[in-house]
């Protein structure tokens, strides 16, 4: 037999490189995550405690909910940059709704359905009338955020009922209940993208648009219901937030889409849309945590997080680049 690959053979190799992609990148992005621990725990005996992991995890945990509903948006091609003002309003209408008497449970669903809203709003625009998602998501982002500082013009909303930290610092079987909450909606979005017909849709939506018309997916209204995912998590995420630092503020947030979309991009989905998972996302998340948390542990100042993270994400962007010329390149040598 000839060793010479056949077009047939070539065009093989490069579909299954293309299918073990996202398997190599998330053993790779935790291999970098175990690395970050063991750096971390030679400059500092501080790291490696169950205290500070628990710390590690409940820094993380808004960013892990948020990420989840963006990584099935960026899965189809698509990006919500209002997620952190969404953040931030979710926050404050929470909290204004508690001081003025809702009980907890409905101020709360209330700002989640908020985000829903917003979310809902952003995805008609963009699926109904094919308007570039960073446009109208970054006019969402203003409005999001304007609407917070309407809501609490002045100051941090204070005077909440005792029963607003529940979810920021009760304990379920020894876990903080960020952790709890962050991990039900991992495990909610994990079995949605791996294992249902919609989330077959997602992967099909970013991988060929039109491919997945013609085979009979509504394209729009999937896009819909992935922006009112993503507009319900950024929002949750708000709650979950707001109720662990003990008050409704509109300026938390800033910055924070950066955050998620760091976290993703280092979890492995490819900019170009149709892969991805969700336990990447979270392994991205944990890495952007623990470079906070081990950063500031050994004593380097604030300011060099956002470098040492814009570098983090510099690298996995390039990886990326990499990763998807590799595809192209095999797929022209078929």
């Amino acid at each position: 037999m000839s060793d010479v690959a056949t077009p047939h053979s070539t065009a093989g190799m490069g579909q299954k490189f293309l299918s073990n992609r996202n398997m190599v990148l998330t053993a790779a992005t935790l291999a970098v995550l175990v690395l970050m621990c063991g750096v971390f725990a030679t400059l500092t005996d501080r790291f490696l405690t169950v205290s500070n992991f628990q710390n590690v995890m409940r820094n993380a945990a808004p960013v892990i909910i948020a990420s989840c509903g963006m990584t099935t948006v960026m899965i189809a091609r698509g990006l919500d940059l209002s997620v952190g003002s969404v953040l931030a309003a979710s926050s404050v209408i929470a909290g204004s709704l508690a001081v003025a008497g809702v009980p907890l449970y409905l101020a709360f669903l209330l700002a989640v359905l908020f985000g829903a809203a917003v979310g809902a709003v952003n995805g008609v625009i963009i699926a109904g009338l094919a308007v570039s998602p960073i446009i109208v998501t970054l006019g969402m982002l203003n409005i999001a955020r304007g609407a917070a500082y309407l809501i609490s013009p002045s100051a941090i909303l204070v005077g909440l009922p005792s029963g607003w930290s529940f979810l920021g610092t009760a304990k379920v079987l020894g876990l903080p209940m960020p952790i709890v909450i962050a991990g039900i909606v991992v495990a909610v979005f994990y079995v949605m993208t791996s294992y249902t017909t919609f989330g077959k849709r997602i992967y099909a939506i970013g991988g060929n648009e039109e491919a997945a018309r013609l085979s009979g997916i509504n394209i729009k209204r999937t896009l819909l219901w992935l922006y009112v995912m993503c507009g319900m998590t950024a929002a949750l995420a708000g709650v979950v937030l707001s109720s662990r630092v003990g008050s409704g503020d509109p300026n938390i947030g800033v910055g924070f889409e950066l955050q998620v979309i760091a976290a993703i991009i280092i979890g492995g989905p490819s900019l170009s849309g149709g892969e991805g998972r969700i336990l990447g996302t979270v392994i991205g998340a944990l890495i952007i945590g623990v470079l906070a948390n081990g950063l500031n542990l050994a004593g380097v100042e604030p300011f060099w997080q956002f470098v040492a993270q814009g570098l983090v994400l510099i690298v996995a962007i390039i990886v990326d680049r990499l990763v998807q010329d590799g595809v192209l390149k095999m797929r022209k040598g078929a």
